[in-house]
């Protein structure tokens, strides 16, 4: 088991994200838990030498991922607090208040390092809706998630959100409260022509090349194919499309995929 930051145990013999000691477990209570300090000065050390060491080669983002729902449920364990949405709204509002106030400072340190802007995940979607109703949402999650944004849009920075899974009802929302680039484009789930249509003149789109199908189980030239249509259906001159997939490459992807990947990415190369 690995412990993070938060004092959340994670399993480390699976590949992937597998809770196994959500330290408020048991307990719809803060009374006595040890939050992280977000000033410690040492914290963000190799942060600033690998910022000082760039020198602007290289676009650089502070990872927040884990924002708040998935930083929550990391805490209290997913199905616990999932019934704590419901049954003990006001310790839900309590710990995402919390969490917000540690990535509030984490976020205001990195940018006075000169990062170039902020990378957010938070997975509000399964594959065919929502986690929860829209309109809870944007009551315990959307006001906060601005809040964050907005350190980062007053110095004109641009903000990344991560976010899993059909979340087309909430993304006008999440382009009034700020994202600009929405990651990841997931295939399966939200049409690539309908994101176009309808947010390509105010989102640059991250992704778009699934690893849930066609990476992980389609042949080299269906790998070639989809990065095709992903270009087709995404890119566009007013924002912009980061070619990428829809999430890490896992041990299910074949290699020849992989290879067939960055072939089609060299050539897209070539014509720029």
């Amino acid at each position: 088991m690995v412990t993070d930051w938060w004092g959340a145990g994670w399993d480390s013999e699976q590949e992937g994200y597998w809770l196994a000691d959500p330290p408020l477990s048991g307990h719809a209570s803060l009374g006595g838990f040890a939050w992280p300090d977000p000033y410690d000065a040492s914290l963000l050390e190799e942060a600033e030498a690998t910022i000082r060491g760039d020198n602007r080669q290289h676009f650089i983002v502070p990872n927040l991922g884990f924002t708040l729902f998935e930083r929550a449920w990391s805490l209290r364990g997913y199905t616990d607090l999932l019934m704590d949405l419901v049954l003990r709204p006001v310790f839900v509002e309590e710990l995402l208040e919390g969490i917000t106030e540690v990535q509030l400072a984490l976020a205001r340190r990195f940018i006075a390092l000169g990062v170039d802007g902020g990378y957010f995940g938070d997975d509000y979607g399964a594959q065919t809706g929502l986690l929860f109703s829209p309109r809870m949402w944007r009551r315990l999650f959307k006001p906060r998630l601005a809040r964050l944004f907005a350190v980062f849009r007053e110095h004109a920075l641009p903000v990344i959100l991560h976010s899993d899974g059909q979340i087309s009802e909430i993304i006008p929302d999440l382009v009034e409260i700020g994202v600009t680039v929405l990651n990841p484009a997931q295939p399966e789930v939200l049409d690539h022509t309908w994101l176009k249509q309808s947010f390509g003149d105010t989102l640059a789109f991250y992704g778009g090349v699934s690893t849930q199908n066609v990476l992980p189980y389609g042949s080299p030239g269906e790998v070639q194919m989809a990065v095709g249509r992903c270009v087709h259906d995404l890119a566009g001159d007013a924002t912009g499309l980061l070619l990428a997939p829809s999430h890490r490459l896992m041990a299910d992807v074949p290699l020849e995929n992989v290879d067939a990947l960055l072939a089609a990415f060299a050539r897209l190369a070539e014509r720029v």
